[in-house]
């Protein structure tokens, strides 16, 4: 049976209208997104445009700052990490039944406005508070020092570290983590040689995401731990007392403290995943 073949000329014209409508339907989507980058990167723009290269300098106290917020942005992080992945992990592998209400906890640390969850703290913590009055009389105080600034830090980034890092386990077929079990693999080893391996794009981006969180903080951190003070708080200090010029070199710093290491993991994971 002799099949009917479109005639070429016809069947060309056809094909380029198509593929001009085509084109034309993708402009839109390209605009938008066009506009939506400048959108994001103006404000970083404004920055480079408004900073006063020729007078660039530090005010007083800018260097105490950022060894604040480096060096315990750090130790809370370690402290969410050690505490958060195992919870991850759990929440993300066993079934139980009013994990609703975990969800509920979580969302509702998540969702809490930075200067609320300042105030809850204070209430709890505080000098005053239940749990503040027991740690003060053992000698931690959990107001204006260095362990209350690591704990404003450490609950501003959880939330955001464990629901990523739950959604990175949920990634991982069980079947993996059933075979090494098979295997003799203890379940200890399985999470160590399977689970983490194959979470390690997930996990790597909620590191990164409660790092800059922790190290962005201000609302939880002005509430408990004004001193010592960390970029946050200093940036806030030099706007009232010097004025704007004195934000922006701070600022810098900021972007230049807080970006590498969410690249570093990003890239490093990627990496590893093309070999």
């Amino acid at each position: 049976m002799a099949t009917v073949r479109p005639e070429a000329p016809a069947y060309e014209s056809r094909l380029d209208a198509g593929m001009n409508t085509a084109t034309h339907h993708s402009r839109f989507p390209a605009a938008i997104s066009t506009l939506a980058l400048l959108l994001l990167i103006a404000p970083f723009v404004g920055l480079a445009l408004a900073t006063h290269w020729l007078d660039f300098h530090f005010t007083e106290g800018d260097g105490g700052a950022i060894a604040v917020s480096l060096g315990y942005s750090l130790l809370a992080l370690i402290l969410i990490i050690a505490l958060g992945t195992p919870l991850a992990w759990w929440l993300a592998r066993h079934p139980l039944r009013g994990k609703w209400l975990i969800d509920a906890v979580l969302l509702l640390a998540l969702l809490t406005p930075p200067l609320a969850m300042g105030l809850l703290l204070a209430s709890m913590y505080g000098p005053y508070g239940p749990a503040g009055h027991l740690l003060e009389r053992a000698g931690l105080i959990l107001t204006n020092s260095a362990p209350a600034f690591v704990m404003a830090q450490f609950y501003s980034a959880l939330p955001y570290y464990v629901i990523a890092a739950r959604a990175a386990f949920e990634g991982v077929p069980r079947e993996l983590e059933q075979i090494a079990l098979t295997l003799g693999h203890s379940p200890w080893r399985s999470f160590i040689h399977v689970s983490l391996p194959l979470a390690r794009l997930g996990l790597a981006a909620a590191v990164a995401l409660a790092w800059v969180r922790a190290l962005g903080e201000f609302g939880v951190v002005l509430i408990v731990a004004y001193y010592p003070q960390g970029i946050p708080v200093k940036l806030w200090v030099n706007l009232q007392n010097v004025g704007l010029n004195a934000v922006y070199p701070l600022l810098w710093i900021f972007f230049l403290v807080a970006m590498p290491l969410p690249l570093i993991l990003g890239l490093a994971a990627r990496r590893r995943r093309l070999i």
